[in-house]
C-alpha cells in the first residue's frame, strides 16, 4: 500500500515541479522585460522603421523616374548617337573595330557547347573578332571537351583562342585579367563578356558596338538577361520576379539619370581603353564586375543600359546553387562598399550628386538596408512585438509601407502577380542569408572571399522532365537540412502560437505562413514546387 501511495504521489510532484518552473520563468521574464526588453525592442522598431522609410522613398523615387522614362524619355538611340557601321570600299573590314569576346568558364560540362556556339555565331567580320575561351576547369575530361569544341570551331574558320592557366587565383576576375595580357588583345578596341550559360543572338554586336563607336564618353553597354528556365519551378519564378525588377527599374533608372549602374558581369561590352584607365580587373571582392563599374564611373565614364536587347541565360534551379549565388551577390557589394566609400567621397572627377547616388542609393539602400531590414524587421522585430505587447508597430510601418514596396517590386513581372504572396515569403527567407552575407562583407569575416561557381544545367534542363532519375533519399543531414531556417521558422511559429493565445497584434496568419516558408526552405524542398502558369 505504501508503494502504491508513493507512486500515486509522483505525478503530482512532477506537476508541481513543472508549475514552479513555469512560475519562475514567468517571474524572470517579467523582471527583465520592462527594464531591458521593452527599451531595446522600441529602439529596434525605430531603427527598422527608419530603414523601411529609406527603402520606401528609394522605391517610390525609382517608380516615378521609370514612369517618366517610359512616358517621356527618349530611347537610347536618341539619347546617344547611333547609326549602323557602313562599309568602306577603301578600308574594307578595317572600318570595323576589333572585338574580343571573352567566355570565362569552370567545369561547365552542361553549357560549354551552348556558350561557345552562340559566341562563334555572332555576326561580325570574321577577321575583326576574336573569341577567347578562358577555361579554369579542374576536371581534365571537361578541359579536353572544351578544347575539342574550340578546335572544331577553329576548323570552320572562326578565330577562337583556347586559354588556360596553371592556377585559379582571383577566380573569374583573375581569368579575365590574364586573358587581357595576351599579345593579340592589344589590337582590340572593345571586349564583350559572356558567362558560360549566356547565349547572345547573332545581331548582338550590331546593336551595341555603334553606341561605343560614336559616343567616346561611353565605357559600357549592358544588355538585359532573358531567363530560359524561369518556369522550371517556383524558386526560379521567384528569382525571375526579383531580377526583372532589377533590370526593368534599377538598371533603367541608373542609366537614364546618372549614366551609372552596376555592371552585371556578363552580356556587356566594355571599351578597353576605359577598362584599362579604371585599373583593369581586380579580385579584391567577389563582385569584380561592380568593382570595375564603380572605378570606371569615378573616372568620369558613362554607362548605357539597353533593355530591349536580351541575352538568354539560366537561373539557378537548385536551392544549394541559389544560396551560394546570393551569398556572393550580397557579401561582395558590402565588402566593396567598405573598401571604396572613402575613395568615392574623395573623388574630384564626378559631381556631388553622383557621389550621393552611388553611396546612398546604390550601396547603402539597395545593397545594405534592403537586405537587413527585410530580415531583421519582418522576421525578428515584428514577431517579437507579439511577445512584448508594450511595444507596438504603427500600421503604416507594419502594413502600408511593405505593401507599397512589394507592389512596386512586382511591376517587372506582371505575369507572376498571382505568385506575389509566395514571392514575399520566399524573399523573407532568403533575406536571412543575404543579411548574414552582408555583415560578413562589412566585417570582412571568414567567408568574405568565398567563390563557388553557380551550377548550370544547360541542355539537361530539356531532358529533366522527360527522363526520371533514380529517386534519391529525401533527407540528408547537412545537405538538405538548413538549421538557421528551421530555427527562425520555429521562432516564428512560437510567436504565432503566442499571438493566438495571448497576443493582441493579430499577426498570427503572417507568422504561421512565414514559419511554413522557413520550414520548406529549411528542409530543402522549395525547388521541387512547380508553379501554376
Amino acid at each position: 500500500m505504501e508503494g502504491l501511495s508513493s507512486t500515486a504521489i509522483l505525478p503530482d510532484t512532477l506537476q508541481g515541479t513543472r508549475d514552479d518552473l513555469s512560475m519562475q520563468m514567468g517571474l524572470i521574464w517579467g523582471q527583465i522585460k520592462a527594464p531591458l526588453m521593452v527599451p531595446l525592442l522600441r529602439l529596434a522598431v525605430v531603427v527598422c522603421l527608419t530603414m523601411s522609410l529609406m527603402l520606401f522613398v528609394e522605391r517610390v523615387y525609382m517608380g516615378i523616374v521609370i514612369v517618366l522614362v517610359k512616358l517621356f524619355g527618349r530611347k537610347p538611340e536618341r539619347r546617344y548617337k547611333w547609326e549602323p557601321i557602313k562599309d568602306d570600299v577603301e578600308l574594307g573590314n578595317s572600318a570595323y573595330p576589333m572585338v574580343l569576346v571573352q567566355i570565362p568558364m569552370y567545369n561547365e560540362r552542361e553549357v560549354y557547347q551552348l556558350s561557345i556556339g552562340a559566341a562563334c555565331g555572332l555576326s561580325w567580320p570574321s577577321d575583326r573578332i576574336i573569341i577567347q575561351v578562358l577555361d579554369d576547369s579542374t576536371d581534365p575530361t571537361i578541359k579536353d571537351l572544351v578544347e575539342l569544341e574550340c578546335q572544331r570551331w577553329a576548323s570552320k574558320g572562326i578565330n577562337i583562342k583556347y586559354e588556360i592557366r596553371d592556377n585559379r587565383n582571383g577566380y573569374k576576375a583573375g581569368a579575365l585579367k590574364e586573358g587581357m595580357k595576351h599579345s593579340y588583345v592589344k589590337h582590340c578596341d572593345y571586349v564583350v563578356i559572356f558567362d558560360a550559360d549566356f547565349q547572345p543572338e547573332p545581331h548582338f554586336l550590331w546593336r551595341t558596338i555603334p553606341f561605343l563607336l560614336h559616343n567616346p564618353e561611353l565605357a559600357l553597354v549592358q544588355a538585359r538577361w532573358k531567363f530560359v528556365n524561369a518556369d522550371e519551378c517556383l524558386m526560379t519564378r521567384m528569382q525571375e520576379m526579383s531580377l526583372d525588377y532589377h533590370f526593368t527599374v534599377e538598371q533603367e533608372v541608373g542609366s537614364s539619370t546618372y549614366a551609372f549602374f552596376g555592371f552585371n558581369g556578363t552580356a556587356g561590352v566594355w571599351r578597353i581603353a576605359a577598362l584599362n584607365e579604371a585599373g583593369g580587373w581586380k579580385d579584391r571582392t567577389t563582385v569584380e564586375d561592380m568593382d570595375l563599374a564603380v572605378r570606371a564611373s569615378l573616372k568620369g565614364w558613362k554607362f548605357l543600359y539597353l533593355g530591349s536587347l536580351k541575352v538568354k541565360n539560366e537561373l539557378p534551379s537548385t536551392l544549394k546553387a541559389y544560396r551560394y549565388q546570393q551569398h556572393r551577390w550580397s557579401c561582395g557589394p558590402a565588402n566593396l562598399f567598405r573598401k571604396m566609400v572613402l575613395e568615392i567621397i574623395k573623388n574630384k572627377k564626378v559631381s556631388t550628386w553622383k557621389k550621393v547616388h552611388v553611396i546612398y542609393s546604390f550601396f547603402v539602400v539597395r545593397k545594405l538596408v534592403a537586405h537587413i531590414v527585410t530580415f531583421i524587421f519582418y522576421c525578428v522585430v515584428l514577431p517579437a512585438t507579439v511577445l512584448v505587447p508594450e511595444v507596438e508597430v504603427p500600421k503604416w510601418g507594419a502594413v502600408y509601407i511593405p505593401s507599397i514596396i512589394t507592389l512596386l517590386n512586382a511591376v517587372g513581372t506582371p505575369r507572376s502577380l498571382h505568385l506575389l504572396v509566395f514571392w514575399i515569403l520566399f524573399e523573407n527567407v532568403m533575406s536571412l542569408h543575404r543579411t548574414k552575407a552582408t555583415f560578413i562583407g562589412l566585417l570582412e569575416a571568414g567567408r568574405v572571399n568565398e567563390w563557388i561557381v553557380t551550377e548550370k544545367l544547360g541542355d539537361a534542363l530539356k531532358t529533366k522532365a522527360a527522363v526520371k532519375a533514380p529517386r534519391k533519399p529525401r533527407f540528408r543531414f547537412g545537405e538538405r537540412l538548413h538549421v538557421l531556417e528551421l530555427l527562425v521558422g520555429a521562432y516564428l511559429f512560437f510567436c504565432g502560437c503566442y499571438d493566438v493565445v495571448f497576443g493582441k497584434n493579430h499577426y498570427f496568419i503572417y507568422l504561421y505562413a512565414q514559419a511554413i516558408a522557413f520550414f520548406i526552405v529549411g528542409f530543402g524542398y522549395v525547388g521541387t514546387i512547380i508553379p501554376n502558369s
